[in-house]
């Protein structure tokens, strides 16, 4: 088969799908629709906001679908009508058997981990939050659970110390997309060779993230506060909130170091200087290089401490 003779329909949302989509517009694939989630309102005005796969796909002239009800007759029938023969899915939503059923050539995943582990909405998040060593990309045929399907490809990833979800995000992305090519032309020459998933008794789990388990834990110790500012940043970003004086606010933590040494102070003390911001833990301190205060943009530790002035007895709860 030649890949002109694949008719390809993509789905997915965020910026990690569109490096998929724009590596499959350059190797020339034929794309016959492109689905993604509809416009939703956004920021302080609530303007509607496209998804980053919608600015791709409107600049190449691709052919959109944004169904707010993937089992609508309706949008079945549009789909259909697109005769597509492979289905590829990239950070997009869980898919009704209709659809993933329809494709000659079937439908498949890339997810941002190394299946069974990490299923779920955050893989890239939790492999760094967890201190984990590796990670990696999966291609994996749909099934009727959330990334369970039998696996076509996989390729590892070594995560180093210092790695933030940022850095990491992009690695996968540019990995994943080579990853998507790779699949395509297994499909193309009828080489396709499966592994079915390997059960797991307590598979690792990348939970939805939201405002609780974004939250800093200051009795945790100090590899794993570190872990898990860097596993949020820069999005969505570990947050604490910080007591002073003049009362409680919220505050959002970036870059940061370890420093293992044993703390004099009491756990969440902040300890200021003035070029150095850094905070007590059980086990050593925490040393903050960027931070943002309610109301303003993120700043260099250094830049912050010019204009903010810590006193003692301010604390991170």
């Amino acid at each position: 088969m030649k890949k002109n003779a694949l008719r390809i329909v993509f789905m997915g949302t965020p910026e990690f799908a569109v490096g998929t989509l724009k590596l499959l517009v350059e190797h020339d694939y034929n794309i016959v629709g492109v689905i993604t989630a509809p416009d939703k309102p956004a920021g302080r005005g609530q303007k509607l906001h496209q998804s980053d796969v919608k600015k791709y796909a409107l600049s190449q002239n691709l052919r959109l679908l944004q169904p707010t009800n993937l089992k609508d007759e309706g949008f079945l029938s549009e789909l259909k009508s697109l005769d597509a023969n492979v289905h590829i899915v990239v950070a997009f939503r869980m898919l009704p058997e209709a659809v993933w059923k329809m494709p000659e050539y079937g439908t498949f995943n890339l997810h941002a981990s190394l299946l069974p582990d990490y299923r779920g909405a955050a893989p890239i998040h939790w492999a760094v939050i967890n201190g984990e060593e590796k990670t990696g990309v999966t291609t994996f045929f749909i099934d009727e659970k959330i990334d369970t399907g039998a696996i076509i490809l996989q390729k590892e990833v070594a995560i180093k110390d210092d790695e933030t979800v940022g850095t990491l995000h992009d690695t996968l992305q540019n990995i994943g997309s080579e990853l998507v090519i790779d699949t395509l032309k297994l499909i193309e020459n009828d080489a396709v060779k499966t592994t079915i998933q390997p059960k797991v008794e307590q598979p690792k789990t990348a939970y939805k993230l939201n405002k609780e388990n974004c939250q800093i834990d200051w009795t945790a110790n100090l590899d794993q506060i570190y872990n898990k500012i860097r596993g949020l940043n820069p999005f969505p970003a570990a947050w604490s909130n910080l007591q002073t004086a003049s009362g409680t606010a919220m505050v959002k933590l970036f870059e940061v170091e370890k420093e293992k040494t044993a703390p004099l102070e009491s756990v969440g003390t902040l300890i200021a200087t003035k070029n150095d911001l850094k905070v007590a833990v059980k086990d050593g301190y925490l040393i903050i290089k960027e931070m943002q205060l309610p109301g303003k943009k993120k700043m260099d530790i250094k830049s912050l401490l010019n204009g903010y002035s810590f006193s003692e007895g301010d604390k991170m709860l």
